[in-house]
C-alpha cells in the first residue's frame, strides 16, 4: 500500500496506532469504539435498509450514503458487547466518511492489516473489518451509478 493512495483521514488513523507501542494499540481500538457515530434516525429500525456483514461474528450491519456532492457518508451498527468489532466499524466510519466516492474506492482492500493490529486480534477480526471495508466500496460504487 502506498502512502499517497491512502486518504488523509484513514492515514492519521493508522498513523495514530502504529506510534503506539503493541501493548497500547488495543486500547486504542477500545476508544475507537466509544466513539462509533450514531446511526441516523432514518434507518434506525429498519435493518432491511442496512447490508449485514456476515465476515464479522458479532451483528454488524453498515450502509453507506453518497450524496448529489458525491460525499460519502458510512453509517454502522455493532453492538456494545463486541468493542473490537465496534471499533474497526468506528474507525472506517469516521474515516471513510466525507470522503469522495472516488476516494472511498481507491482505499486499498489491505487497510486493515496497515494499522497495527494483527498481533494485538485474530485473523477472523481483520478479516470482519475488511469485510466492512469491502462492503462499504461496493455500496459506494453501486449508488453511484444509480444516480
Amino acid at each position: 500500500m502506498t502512502a499517497t493512495a491512502l486518504p488523509a483521514s484513514l492515514a492519521e488513523i493508522r498513523d495514530e496506532f502504529l506510534e503506539l507501542p503493541q501493548d497500547e494499540r488495543l486500547q486504542l481500538l477500545l476508544e475507537f469504539s466509544n466513539e462509533l457515530p450514531p446511526i441516523p434516525a432514518a434507518y434506525e429500525g429498519h435493518p432491511e435498509l442496512q447490508e449485514r456483514v456476515v465476515e464479522c461474528q458479532s451483528p454488524v450491519f453498515i450502509v453507506v450514503d453518497v450524496g448529489d456532492d458525491d460525499i460519502v457518508s458510512m453509517h454502522a451498527t455493532a453492538p456494545r458487547e463486541a468493542p473490537t468489532t465496534r471499533g474497526f466499524a468506528s474507525i472506517l466510519a469516521q474515516g471513510l466518511t466525507g470522503l469522495t466516492a472516488d476516494e472511498v474506492l481507491a482505499v486499498p482492500d489491505d487497510y486493515p492489516q496497515s494499522i497495527g493490529l494483527t498481533r494485538a486480534v485474530s485473523p477472523l477480526r481483520i478479516s470482519g473489518m475488511t469485510g466492512m471495508l469491502i462492503r462499504a466500496k461496493r455500496q459506494v460504487a453501486a449508488k453511484r451509478h444509480a444516480a
